[in-house]
C-alpha cells in the first residue's frame, strides 16, 4: 500500500484459508491488509497455519513469520483476535476454550453486530461430507487443489509475457464445473440450517474459499473468501453493515483511497 491511503477503522474483520506454509499463500496482501485496516474484533475463522501442507514438505518463508507477527500484535494493542480452528489447523482445536491475553481459541462462537444481529462464527469443515466421512479423498483433494495452483504460477506466467490478466485454474474448476457448484451449494445450505438451529440470525464460514454474502431461507450467509487466490475478507462497519472486500481490487486502484466498491457493498 502507498502512504497516501488511509487506514481503515472498522468494528470487525473475519479472515480465513490464508494457508501459512504454503507456496500459494499470499502473505504479502495480507500484510497489506492487516497494517491498513485497525478493528476492535479480529476473527481467524480457520485453516490459517496450513499443518497438512507443513507435513509434507516444510515451507515457512520470513513473510509467514511476518503475518503471524502482525497478528500477535494486533491482540497485544487491543484487538480481540479470536482463533476458530479449521481441518487444515484442526491440531489446535485441542487448545478451544484457552484464552492468551487478547488471544481467544475456540471451536466456534457467537458474534453480534453492531445491529444486534447475532452471527454464528465457524470453519465450516464439519458440514463438509468428504472432510468428515472421507479424510484420505480430502487430503487428495487437498494435493490436487495444490497441484492446480502450482500449474497457475506457470502458465500465468506465459499469459503475462502475452499480456493477458490472472486467470485461474482451480477456480474454474470450482465454480464451472457441475458436480462442484451442487457441492458448494449443499455445504452453504447445510451451514445455513446449523445456524438456525442454534437460533442465530446468520453464519460466518470460510472452508470452500468463496466469499459471498446472501440470505439462504432467512439466515444470513456469510463467507468470507481466502487469502490464497482471492484476497477476500469479510469486513463489519461501524454501523454493523457487512461487506466483502477484495483487497486485490482494492490495490489496484492506484492514487485512489482503498475502499469497498458499490458491488461490495451491495452484498
Amino acid at each position: 500500500m502507498t502512504a497516501d491511503i488511509p487506514c481503515h477503522a472498522v468494528r470487525s474483520v473475519f479472515i480465513s484459508d490464508i494457508h501459512l506454509g504454503t507456496r500459494g499463500c499470499n502473505a504479502a496482501a495480507l500484510l497489506d491488509f492487516l497494517r491498513s485496516v485497525q478493528c476492535d474484533n479480529l476473527y481467524l475463522v480457520g485453516d490459517i497455519v496450513d499443518f497438512w501442507a507443513l507435513r509434507r514438505t516444510f515451507y515457512w518463508p520470513q513473510e509467514h513469520n511476518n503475518v503471524l507477527r502482525t497478528l500477535l500484535g494486533k491482540a497485544k494493542h487491543g484487538t480481540r483476535v479470536v482463533y476458530v480452528p479449521g481441518n487444515h489447523d484442526e491440531d489446535l482445536r485441542e487448545f478451544g476454550g484457552f484464552g492468551f491475553g487478547n488471544l481467544e481459541i475456540l471451536k466456534d462462537c457467537i458474534h453480534e453486530t453492531a445491529q444486534g444481529e447475532r452471527l454464528l462464527v465457524l470453519h465450516g469443515d464439519e458440514f463438509d461430507s468428504v472432510v468428515k466421512c472421507s479424510p484420505w479423498l480430502a487430503a487428495l483433494g487437498s494435493r490436487a487443489y495444490d497441484f492446480s495452483l502450482d500449474m497457475n504460477l506457470y502458465f500465468n506466467k506465459v499469459r503475462r509475457a502475452f499480456g493477458y490478466e490472472y486467470w485461474s485454474l482451480a477456480g474454474y474448476l470450482k465454480h464451472k464445473v457441475k458436480n462442484a457448484v451442487n457441492y458448494i451449494s449443499s455445504f452453504e445450505q447445510a451451514v445455513a440450517r446449523e445456524a438456525r438451529r442454534r437460533g442465530a440470525d446468520g453464519v460466518v464460514c470460510g472452508h470452500i474459499h468463496r466469499a459471498e454474502i446472501s440470505r439462504i431461507d432467512g439466515v444470513l450467509y456469510c463467507n468470507d473468501g481466502d487469502w490464497v487466490e482471492s484476497c477476500t475478507a469479510l469486513v463489519e462497519d461501524r454501523n454493523g453493515r457487512l461487506a466483502i472486500w477484495d483487497w486485490s481490487r482494492m490495490q489496484g486502484r492506484v492514487g485512489q483511497a482503498a475502499t469497498p466498491s458499490a458491488v461490495e457493498l451491495a452484498a
